[in-house]
C-alpha cells in the first residue's frame, strides 16, 4: 500500500482535503513509494491561522521555556539520526553516511538556538541625560515561513525554524514535495519535546501553497533556499507584499588552483566537492580553474580518483554516491554532457550511460568530467546540480580571479595554494559570500552566517548565525526617565528636551 504524507497543523497530522497528491519516488528504483498531499489556499490559511493563535502565547514565553524545549528536541534529534537519515535516503537517494552528515549539520543550528539567550541580550546606556536611560531590545516578528529544497530535506529546514522559534516566532514550513517525510518526522520530535501546538506547522504542496504564503498578510517573513530564478521570484513577490525576505539562490562555485598547490590534495578536494551528494548541493564545486601549466596533471589526478567512485543505492553501505532525485533531473544533467563537445569542451569522463545492475529503472548517472571548457559553454554558465565537473584553463592568477568575478553567481569559492600572500589577496578580491583557503566547501559553522553574493542571494540577511537572529527579530529602542523621589511637582516644558 502506498504511503501518504499529510500536513502537520496545530501539533497533529491533518489529512489533505484537496484530493491532489504528488508522487514521491525511490530514486534508486524509480518506483513511486509515497504520495504527498498538496495543500489548498484554505489549508495554508488554516496553518497560518493556527500559527498566529499560537504566537499570542509563544511570543510572550520565557527564554528558559523555549530553550528547555529546544534542548529536549536536540536530544531526540540526536537519538533519531538514523531514522531521519533513512527517510532522506529513501526519498532523496543520497547515501546513508551523507544523510547522517546532513542531520549533523542541522544539529549545529539547533545547538546554536539552544543558546539564543546570549544572542538576544539587549544593550543599555545609563545616564545619557539627567536620569535618562536608553535600552535596545529585540522582539519576534510573529508568523514566519520557510520554503525549502529537495537536496537537504532535514538540514535546510533546521537552518531556519530553530532560530525562528527560539526567538519567539511561530513557523510554517513548506518543504519540497519530492522528499517530504523528514519534515513530518521532525514535527513529531518537536511535539515530543513539548513544543506547544501550532508553534511549528508543515504544509505540503506546489506553487499554490508557496504563493499563498508569499501573499498572506499574517506571514511576516519568508526564508527560502533554492534556484536563482525562484529565489528572485520569492524575493520580489514577498517583498511586494511587505514581508521581510531572505532568499538564497543558485551557484557556480569555482576552485582556483595555483601552480604551487599540492595537486594531490587539490584533486582529492575537487572530487569530494564536485561529486559528493551526486553534485546536488548549492555549495558543490562545479568549476575548477587551473592556473598555468598544472592543468594536464591536475585533470589526470581528478580522473583517476573519479573513476574509482562506487555508485549504487543509498542504503548500500558500500555506495559512495547515489542516484539523482528524479528521472527528469537526471536527463537534464545528462544533456549538459552530451552537448559539451559541440561547445568546445573536451569530454574526459562521460557518465550519461551509467546504470546499476538490478536497479535499471533508477535515476542513475555516472561521473562526468569536462576539460578545457570555454566560458560560453552551457555546462559552465548554468548551475547543473549534478555530478559534472568542468575544468577551465587560465595563465595567471589575475585571469583566474577575473573569470570568477565575471560569474553572475557569488555563493562559495575556494583557492588551493601554499602561498599565504596569494590566499590573502584572493579572500579580499573574490566576489563571493563564502571563501575557502585549501577548503573546497566553506560552509560556515552554525555561529557564523551562511550566504552568498550577487545572484546567489536576494535580501539583506544571510541565514543562521547572527544574521539569523536579526532576521527573525526586530529592534526596539526604549528611552526612560523616572522622577527622583526628591523632585517637586513636574511642569510642562514645550522646548526641546535638555540633554545636558
Amino acid at each position: 500500500m502506498t504511503k501518504i504524507v499529510n500536513h502537520w497543523i496545530g501539533g497533529k497530522t491533518v489529512e489533505g482535503a484537496s484530493g491532489t497528491f504528488g508522487p514521491v519516488t525511490d530514486p534508486a528504483t524509480g518506483a513511486v513509494t509515497t504520495k504527498v498531499a498538496f495543500a489548498t489556499v484554505d489549508e495554508v490559511d488554516a496553518a497560518v491561522r493556527t500559527a498566529k493563535e499560537a504566537f499570542v502565547t509563544w511570543g510572550q514565553s520565557s527564554l528558559a521555556q523555549r530553550t528547555s524545549i529546544l534542548f529536549k528536541f536536540r536530544a531526540l534529534l540526536d537519538a533519531n539520526r538514523d531514522a531521519i537519515a533513512e527517510l532522506i535516503t529513501a526519498e532523496h537517494g543520497k547515501v546513508h553516511s551523507d544523510a547522517l552528515g546532513e542531520v549533523a549539520r542541522g544539529l549545529e543550528i539547533v545547538e546554536l538556538a539552544c543558546g539564543i539567550n546570549v544572542q538576544l541580550k539587549g544593550e543599555l546606556s545609563t545616564q545619557v541625560a539627567s536620569r535618562v536611560d536608553v535600552s535596545s531590545i529585540r522582539q519576534p516578528l510573529g508568523v514566519v515561513a520557510g520554503i525549502t529544497p529537495f537536496n537537504f530535506p532535514a538540514m535546510v529546514p533546521m537552518w531556519m525554524f530553530p532560530m525562528a522559534i527560539a526567538t519567539g516566532n511561530t513557523f510554517v514550513l513548506k518543504p519540497s514535495e519530492k522528499d517530504p517525510s523528514a519534515s513530518i518526522k521532525i514535527a513529531e520530535l518537536l511535539a515530543e519535546a513539548g513544543l506547544p501546538d501550532g508553534v511549528f506547522n508543515v504544509v505540503h504542496g506546489d506553487k499554490v501553497a508557496v504563493d499563498r504564503l508569499l501573499e498572506h498578510p499574517d506571514v511576516k517573513a519568508v526564508s527560502f533556499v533554492g534556484s536563482t530564478p525562484i529565489a528572485r521570484y520569492i524575493h520580489t513577490t514577498a517583498s511586494a507584499n511587505g514581508k521581510r525576505v531572505q532568499a538564497l539562490g543558485g551557484a557556480k562555485n569555482h576552485m582556483l588552483v595555483l601552480p604551487d598547490a599540492d595537486l594531490d590534495a587539490a584533486a582529492d578536494a575537487a572530487v569530494s566537492a564536485a561529486y559528493g551528494s551526486a553534485g546536488e548541493r548549492c555549495m558543490a564545486i562545479s568549476a575548477v580553474v587551473a592556473v598555468g601549466a598544472i592543468g594536464d596533471e591536475l585533470v589526470e589526478k581528478i580522473r583517476e580518483r573519479a573513476e574509482k567512485i562506487k555508485i549504487g543505492p543509498g542504503n548500500d553501505p558500500t555506495s559512495e554516491m547515489g542516484p539523482l532525485i528524479t528521472a527528469v533531473h537526471r536527463d537534464k544533467v545528462a544533456s549538459y554532457v552530451t552537448g559539451a563537445a559541440a561547445e568546445g569542451c573536451e569530454v574526459v569522463l562521460d557518465g550519461t550511460g551509467f546504470t546499476v545492475d538490478g536497479y535499471e529503472d533508477g535515476h542513475w548517472i555516472g561521473i562526468s568530467l569536462l576539460d578545457k571548457v570555454p566560458t560560453t559553454a552551457k555546462a559552465y554558465q548554468d548551475e547543473i546540480f549534478g555530478p559534472v565537473l568542468t575544468v577551465l584553463r587560465v595563465d595567471t592568477y589575475d585571469e583566474g580571479i577575473a573569470l570568477i568575478n565575471a560569474s553572475p553567481f557569488g555563493n562559495g569559492t575556494a583557492i588551493f595554494t601554499r602561498d599565504g600572500g596569494a590566499a590573502r589577496r584572493f579572500q579580499l578580491e573574490v566576489e563571493a559570500g563564502m571563501v575557502g583557503v585549501n577548503v573546497p566547501i566553506p560552509v560556515p559553522v552554525g555561529y557564523h552566517s551562511f550566504g552568498g553574493w550577487k545572484d546567489s542571494l536576494f535580501g539583506d540577511h544571510h541565514i543562521y548565525g547572527n544574521d539569523g537572529t536579526h532576521f527573525y527579530t526586530r529592534g526596539k529602542v526604549v528611552t526612560t526617565r523616572w522622577p527622583d523621589p526628591a523632585d517637586g511637582p513636574s511642569a510642562v516644558d514645550l522646548g526641546f528636551p535638555r540633554n545636558h
